[in-house]
């Protein structure tokens, strides 16, 4: 590197320095004079990230490189955009204020340059690998246009790694041979409480180095190596490595006098070490001291560079002082500090910044604006522009027609995926799926047999080849397309959002379809809603839900997921109970994930389908005898839109009975039951509790602002109903997924469902235990609607 360019990197390593800083700083300004909210937290993160990110971008990036950038580093971020041209002045005066600049970096809500959304810690810096691993399965396939191998790179805090699926990420990544992926660590051995245990980085290189990562330690600067060079510079490389992480903060904050005392205390007596000290004025020996390696643009720069010739995942150790170059600079309260008034005027004069001149793009440094224009766009990461990619739609096939007497959902799912699978459509093609061992249990074992495991390289079935018989065909190769995963469903998640962005970060269109327990994702819910947030696209499939699963006792049996479906932004959940709903239910699920329109809502539901999203299907292990397959339009658009007429209710009805999943033929039996004694009922088969839901909140919305003949779906086929009808609801899963109902028009409601745990039983035991049986339904109505009560033993 020449020496303009290490001008230029040191100019725009001092801007950015600046302008997080100030950014922070303004908002704060701001909301004294409103709210009073104070924005901590980031000042001290934005300055010891500032170096390492600094090189990075501006030196060794390239725009096929993908960034997940620590969470408390987003000012820096948006600085750096703000240079390149892709972020606004205004936006980062509204840092962090309503439709300013993300305080975490956000690819949904920031309008600058962002790769991965970051926020919720370790998940940020787990996806970069499963980015990776689709990466190299895009490459491996025909269909897929060649491009340069990018490096997923993640930003990560020492503290954060404290989060476990960071380390359920490693093991995967070693099982999938990971490549191209680095994740530099800010060592700045401070977490938000205090100051991280002596030891730590011994510890990350070795657990790194057991999954087969290279463990790259960035510890001195440029300073400091020839400091060792001079007469008694080994006496100070040796006090440096043995001193404890808080002593070294705590003098980095009190600054170089500090230094000079401790030091000429500690190995002041060995002549050649007080001389390396004397040498120096206070200033130098605190900038010294504080040239650590992720301090060291020459370091880090030389470093980056070694580690860019091979592609083997690497983790860079890179020690820097938390607050590094500012006033905060080592306190151990600094993650949630900001400099005061005092602080900041004093930063301002070291940073030779005017006062109304906080913005300007060259202010205090010692180039001009268009120099550093230049030095910041001719940055091969930034010359390339904004580098989202677009995909083109690939179109579905129609819905899969089943024709089973009696099945499950569950093995429906897994038959008209069979189906697809036979094909050459494009859709096939595009289909990836994967599971957290459990894809035979929750039959993905048809497709993963017509279409083989991924991998790199080809594995074969060893069963296969001796001969062993065996219902699994299961040989790994470049063609296949299942991902095998372990247990964690962390894993799954991040593997379905990083797959579930494809066509934007690497211009190919996939179809991510996931599997797993239903219970069970409450266990990566964290990683579930970070890929939603995202704006991931993928299909999850949970099975086998509720209490249905009713010998596997509570451990296995779900309650509340009907509610996470219905709660998750992004996320359109379903429910079918017969397999005709299934298909046309998966053919528009296809569709609608691939979906990127601007969203105006769908004056028939309300809902904003255009704008496209994931889709969550909740089925059943419970074999159900199927009515007659339905064909029809109305039928096929009421599944989607969330519910139809099983059994359309007359005028004068006085019970409906909706219901969703694998009580349907509860809900049957019931009301024909009921029948013999109340008039006119009505039987709602509702497949999207999740869908109705958001139609009628949208549709209450859109009339508070003037349009009065708004009207969502559930909202059409409940106001029909007289006024003394009552509703009964009743689910597989918590009461409160369907009780809403009776608010839309005002019907005396009872939610059946189920609250409390499971145990082991048969179906009917546990249906009757918690409540959801027919006798239950028709005891229901018997209470409730009025009129003489109802026969509550069935005459059959």
């Amino acid at each position: 590197m020449d020496s303009t360019r290490k001008a230029e990197l040191k100019a725009i390593e001092k801007k950015l320095l600046w302008l997080a800083c100030w950014t922070i700083h303004n908002a704060n300004h701001l909301r004294e004079k409103g709210d009073g909210l104070k924005v901590g937290g980031h000042q001290a993160s934005c300055a010891s990230m500032v170096s390492i990110m600094t090189a990075l971008y501006f030196d060794c990036l390239r725009p096929q490189d993908r960034v997940a950038v620590k969470p408390h580093a987003s000012p820096v971020f948006h600085a750096m955009q703000y240079l390149a041209g892709t972020q606004t002045r205004e936006k980062l005066e509204a840092f962090r204020a309503y439709g300013g600049a993300q305080s975490y970096p956000s690819r949904t809500k920031d309008i600058d340059d962002v790769d991965f959304s970051t926020g919720s810690v370790g998940l940020g810096v787990a996806i970069t690998a499963f980015s990776s691993m689709v990466q190299d399965y895009l490459a491996a396939k025909p269909w897929a246009a060649k491009r340069p191998e990018g490096r997923m790179i993640a930003l990560v805090g020492d503290a954060e790694l404290d989060e476990g699926n960071i380390y359920e990420a490693l093991q995967e990544g070693w099982k999938h041979g990971l490549r191209n992926t680095w994740w530099i660590i800010d060592y700045n051995r401070q977490s938000l409480d205090g100051v991280v245990r002596e030891g730590l980085a011994g510890r990350i290189e070795a657990i790194f180095g057991a999954f087969g990562w290279d463990v790259v330690r960035l510890k001195y600067g440029a300073l400091q190596k020839a400091a060792f060079e001079e007469p008694g510079g080994e006496a100070l490389r040796n006090w440096i490595d043995g001193c404890p992480n808080a002593l070294y903060s705590a003098l980095a904050f009190q600054g170089g006098a500090a230094w000079r005392k401790r030091l000429l205390d500690d190995i002041g007596d060995q002549g050649d070490a007080t001389a390396l000290i004397e040498r120096r004025s206070d200033a130098e020996l605190q900038e010294l001291m504080t040239n650590l390696g992720g301090h060291c643009l020459e370091t880090l720069g030389e470093t980056f560079a070694e580690q860019a010739r091979h592609d083997r995942p690497t983790a860079f150790v890179a020690y820097t002082i938390k607050g590094w170059n500012t006033p905060l600079a080592g306190h151990k309260d600094n993650h949630a500090g900001l400099m005061t008034p005092g602080q900041m005027e004093e930063f301002r004069a070291t940073m030779k910044v005017r006062e109304g001149h906080e913005w300007d793009f060259a202010e205090g440094l010692d180039i001009d604006e268009a120099a550093l224009r230049e030095a910041v766009l001719s940055t091969p990461f930034f010359a390339a522009g904004r580098r989202r990619h677009h995909a083109e739609p690939v179109a579905t096939t129609g819905p899969v027609a089943l024709d089973d007497k009696v099945l499950s959902t569950q093995a429906g799912f897994g038959k008209i995926l069979d189906q697809i699978a036979r094909s050459d459509s494009k859709l096939a093609e595009r289909i990836v799926t994967t599971s957290p061992d459990v894809t035979v249990s929750t039959n993905l074992g048809p497709w993963v047999n017509r279409r083989g495991l991924f991998a790199r390289d080809a594995v074969a079935d060893t069963f296969r080849d001796e001969r062993i018989p065996s219902a699994q065909k299961w040989a790994f190769s470049p063609e296949g397309q299942h991902i095998e995963l372990g247990i964690a469903e962390m894993n799954l998640f991040l593997l379905l959002g990083a797959a579930g962005l494809s066509h934007s970060l690497f211009g190919e269109r996939l179809i991510p379809v996931g599997t797993l327990y239903d219970p069970f994702i409450s266990r990566g819910l964290d990683a579930l809603n970070y890929a939603c947030y995202q704006d991931a696209r993928f299909l999850l499939v949970a099975t086998p839900s509720g209490v249905t699963l009713a010998p596997e006792g509570g451990a296995h049996q779900s309650v509340a997921t009907p509610l996470i479906g219905m709660s998750q932004d992004g996320l359109a959940s379903f429910e079918p109970a017969w397999l005709d709903e299934l298909s046309v239910i998966m053919d528009w699920s296809f569709d609608y994930l691939q979906r990127d329109g601007e969203g105006d809502p769908d004056e028939r539901t309300w809902l904003r389908d255009e704008t496209g999203g994931s889709v969550y299907l909740r089925l059943s292990t419970r074999a159900l005898e199927q009515p007659k397959r339905r064909e029809d339009e109305a039928f096929r658009r009421g599944v989607i839109d969330g519910a139809y007429w099983l059994r359309e209710p007359g005028p004068n009805c006085e019970v409906v009975i909706a219901y969703q999943g694998t009580v349907g033929p509860e809900a049957i039996e019931a009301a024909g039951r009921i029948g013999g004694d109340r008039r006119d009922i009505g039987v709602l088969a509702v497949t999207s509790a999740d869908r109705l839901n958001a139609g009628w909140h949208a549709a209450m919305r859109m009339r508070k602002r003037g349009h009065r003949g708004a009207m969502s779906h559930i909202e059409r086929l409940l106001s029909p109903l007289p006024s003394h009808c009552t509703m009964i609801t009743v689910i597989d899963g918590h009461p409160a997924t369907l009780a809403w109902l009776g608010s839309v028009c005002g019907h005396r409601t009872a939610a059946l469902g189920v609250e409390h745990f499971g145990q082991t039983g048969t179906i009917a035991d546990l249906y009757h235990h918690f409540g959801i049986d027919a006798d239950a339904i028709v005891a229901a109505a018997s209470e409730l609607a009025p009129g003489r009560p109802v026969r509550l033993v069935n005459p059959l």
